[in-house]
């Protein structure tokens, strides 16, 4: 895969999820966006424990609002509160 910087997004440059779209950390989408899990980041209790709850790639997620900097966020058809520090963790593919 090759990526190229667009401002502080990287755009990712094959067939595979999110190909050629922004990819960012989904607390940094807005509230009312979508996006594509690319991938999880993070120690490998963290990454499961994100996977668990449905965080994996080629779900679609979208941000139903930020509370004082915090996400709630909707994948697979379930709202999930996060941390923005887990927020960081998760890469998505912003459309």
């Amino acid at each position: 895969m090759e990526a190229t910087a667009t401002g502080t997004a990287m755009v990712a440059k094959d067939s595979s999820v999110g190909a050629s779209m922004p990819q960012v950390p989904l607390a940094f989408l807005e509230s009312g966006r979508h996006g594509v899990v690319v991938k999880v980041r993070g120690r490998d209790e963290q990454r499961r424990h994100l996977e668990n709850l449905g965080f994996v790639a080629g779900a679609p997620v979208g941000v139903a609002s930020h509370v004082a900097g915090d996400l709630i966020v909707e994948v697979k058809g379930t709202r999930v509160a996060l941390s923005r520090e887990a927020a960081l963790k998760v890469v998505v593919a912003a459309g």
